[in-house]
């Protein structure tokens, strides 16, 4: 394999093709947001809707069984805030 230094646009898939499907599992995609989820579990009902309108896939159960979002891959879009049926879920400005 090239290095970065070695590369050319030959070297690059035609139409940036996607060539390995979930390779981005492999990069922190998240530390560019500027608001991340926060939780009050006390209220969580554990019903999942905010994994299943989460546009990255981000959110699962945890041990608990209360779903959160993995910051590594959270975008901080707040879908999952305005989806949630118990406002559970809220957003804070992130820090830096």
């Amino acid at each position: 394999m090239k290095s970065d230094a070695e590369m050319t646009w030959k070297d690059f898939e035609i139409g940036c093709i996607v060539t390995e499907p979930g390779s981005a599992r492999a990069y922190r995609t998240g530390d560019w947001r500027s608001q991340a989820p926060r939780y009050h579990f006390e209220y969580c009902i554990k019903c999942g809707v905010c994994a299943m309108f989460c546009p990255e896939g981000c959110i699962h159960p945890n041990a608990e069984g209360h779903y959160e979002a993995d910051l590594y891959h959270c975008k901080g879009c707040g879908i999952c805030p305005h989806e949630c049926p118990t406002g559970v879920i809220y957003m804070v400005e992130e820090e830096e």
